[in-house]
């Protein structure tokens, strides 16, 4: 049983097998989902309780970022290590 999904061989072929750019690029596309659903949040919570608000907030970050990873939603510029968004 792995530990994450998706699979660690289908992050790294999404980076050319480089673990360090794979954390590089999961960690960056975290932090932009981290304070997007920040954001939403602070909306959220004028519109609803934090019941409704923890049942939304299932996923972490760093997982939807994976997914998003090994789908080829996310790639990046290897000169600058830029994150591109499909």
């Amino acid at each position: 049983m792995s530990i994450i999904d998706p699979k660690i061989d289908i992050l790294l072929d999404q980076t050319d097998n480089d673990r360090f750019l794979l954390c590089t690029l999961a960690s960056k596309r975290a932090h932009d989902i981290n304070d997007m659903m920040r954001g939403q949040r602070d909306r959220a919570i004028k519109l609803q309780t934090a019941v409704e608000i923890a049942r939304a907030a299932d996923k972490k970050p760093l997982a939807i970022a994976f997914g998003e990873i090994a789908r080829g939603d996310v790639s990046y510029d290897s000169a600058s290590i830029d994150v591109t968004y499909h």
